[in-house]
């Protein structure tokens, strides 16, 4: 039996409590104050808005639920939502239409300003266009760099006597690869060697210019050599001096067709097998040598334009010699005895420097003493220094013995003409020298002083080898003070380098004159002192800025110093 339904008074209206099964889409049934019930039609429900809630028994008051759920009502009661208030719902903003931003936007006030805006754009577009138009007009053309292959970046090393380079050790050209890894801190590019092929003295027949001399090594050993030093960047050149054991380099005069046609075939051999460049020595003892070295210029060229040709002389006339590079079209690089003819002054060695320069053109050109010799051979001990500095710096390749970076000193022995002396290696290298040695004048010893010729001549080459005022830059001499030998050298847009030699054995300063420089090169008021080969002065004055009004040098002092180019 369903439960009587209950009544709440509200004052004057009653609300009857339906059944839980009653759908809550039925009439709400009214009972009057008198007891009599009836139905109420949707004409006359009762707003519920009016009704207060909160005086319903909790277990009539509706239960919540999800957005838009029919279910979770209680007692059949409805849920009524009370909207929010309108006013405060209409002040959110929610931004112009497409319509109202296209009505603005074709206002005429944006209209000019667009106009404007975009006018400023192609101005400044334009404006920057033409400035960076009359940068690069003005602006000075950088210079062609010269054609450069790897004998013209850096300093040539010699080494005539491999046995006396390597000393005792089995295999000199086994040892040789021992001592790459030191020649590699020389910072050199090429490695003279030899000669080392099979000669008999003054016997043509029994001289194989294709074979290496056993007494040295093998074929093997050789191309291990060539795969082991091209690994470190150091190019080998193949002395194929034919009779280098006999009294005439070249055999007799009535012999020479048979020797060229052996230097021929052995050309071609060792440059299949990767060798990099020749050198023959006294040329001058050669028979019709300018088309000799002609013909066999043309062989290493016409392989690969990377390949060298050297040719030597005992030669120091300037002639001769440039009569020699004329003969082979300017390509041969010559090493001569052209500067041991210097009286070791300034005024001599400037004038010998000048007169070669000038003579050659634009022939290769390469540096040295002699065709083969030690440095100390001909120049004073007191001057190695300054001698190593002139080499590394004048426009040319470099071309040193081994030695040069220690001051090896020639052995001289009774009756005999010099004779290469072993390189000192350590206090134990010395089996063929004349006197004791110290320290100080063997590799080990000056490896690691600042102070030490081996030092500066490691950090000349490395300078010759990546400054392009050094590597191909021009050269103007200066005019100095008497006892000095000044120039300058620079290369378009470069840092420059000033050069001051002192010859004389008093101390000296110098009046340098910058009237015969061409323009748009100047000296100025300072330059940094990059190199001495006074070696306290290297140490307490290295990079400080000299003035060079008030410039001075000690004895034999010779000064690399840098300045930047001006526009």
């Amino acid at each position: 039996m369903d439960p009587e339904p209950t009544e709440h008074s509200t004052g004057g209206v009653s609300v009857p409590r339906q059944p839980p099964s009653a759908q809550t889409g039925l009439d709400v049934q009214v009972v009057s104050a008198a007891g009599d019930s009836g139905t109420m039609s949707q004409d006359t429900e009762v707003d519920m808005k009016d009704v207060e809630l909160n005086e319903l028994e909790p277990e009539k008051q509706p239960m919540n639920a999800a957005d838009g759920a029919a279910a979770g009502e209680k007692n059949g009661l409805v849920k009524i939502k009370v909207a929010e208030d309108e006013t405060e719902a209409g002040v959110k903003f929610t931004g112009l239409s497409k319509e109202e931003l296209l009505k603005v936007a074709g206002s005429p006030g944006w209209v000019r300003t667009r106009w404007a805006l975009l006018l400023l754009f192609w101005l400044g577009w334009l404006g920057m266009l033409a400035g960076a138009v009359v940068i690069i007009v003005r602006a000075p053309r950088c210079r062609e760099l010269p054609v450069q292959r790897w004998w013209h970046k850096g300093a040539l090393y010699r080494i005539g006597n491999l046995q006396a380079f390597v000393g005792s050790e089995v295999g000199s050209i086994a040892g040789l690869k021992n001592h790459l890894d030191y020649l590699s801190t020389l910072k050199v590019k090429g490695l003279v060697l030899g000669p080392i092929h099979k000669n008999q003295e003054d016997e043509v027949n029994e001289t194989d210019l294709k074979q290496i001399n056993p007494a040295l090594g093998s074929q093997e050993d050789f191309k291990d050599l060539l795969q082991s030093a091209k690994k470190k960047s150091i190019h080998i050149i193949l002395d194929l001096t034919p009779n280098y054991q006999g009294q005439n380099s070249w055999f007799l005069p009535a012999q020479a067709d048979v020797v060229a046609a052996k230097v021929k075939e052995a050309l071609s051999s060792w440059l299949q097998d990767g060798v990099d460049g020749f050198q023959v020595r006294n040329v001058e003892q050669l028979t019709n040598a300018s088309s000799y070295l002609a013909e066999w210029q043309n062989i290493t060229k016409n392989f690969s334009e990377d390949r060298l040709l050297i040719a030597g002389t005992k030669s120091s006339d300037l002639q001769q010699i440039v009569n020699i590079l004329e003969s082979t079209g300017g390509d041969l690089l010559l090493t001569s005895s052209y500067l041991s003819n210097s009286t070791l002054t300034g005024e001599h060695t400037e004038m010998l420097v000048t007169k070669y320069l000038n003579a050659t053109g634009s022939h290769c050109r390469s540096w040295s003493v002699s065709q083969a010799g030690l440095l100390t051979a001909f120049i004073p001990a007191q001057l190695l220094r300054l001698y190593q500095l002139l080499l590394f710096t004048l426009p040319g390749t470099p071309v040193f013995s081994y030695g040069d970076e220690i001051g090896l000193q020639a052995a001289l022995l009774s009756g005999q003409p010099v004779e290469a002396p072993s390189m000192l290696w350590n206090e134990s290298s010395s089996s063929n020298t004349a006197s004791s040695v110290s320290l100080n004048m063997t590799v080990k010893g000056q490896h690691e002083d600042p102070g030490s010729l081996l030092t500066q001549f490691r950090r000349l080459s490395d300078l010759r080898g990546k400054e392009r005022s050094l590597l191909h830059g021009d050269f103007h001499a200066l005019a100095s003070s008497s006892g000095l030998f000044s120039y300058i050298r620079h290369w378009d847009q470069n840092e420059r380098y000033l050069v001051v030699l002192n010859f004389q054995d008093v101390g000296l300063s110098a009046r340098l004159g910058a009237s015969s420089l061409p323009a748009g090169i100047s000296l100025p008021d300072s330059a940094n002192l990059l190199l001495s080969t006074d070696s306290a002065r290297q140490s307490h004055e290295e990079d400080t800025s000299l003035k060079l009004e008030n410039l001075s040098l000690s004895p034999h002092e010779g000064l690399l110093l840098r300045f930047p180019f001006v526009a």
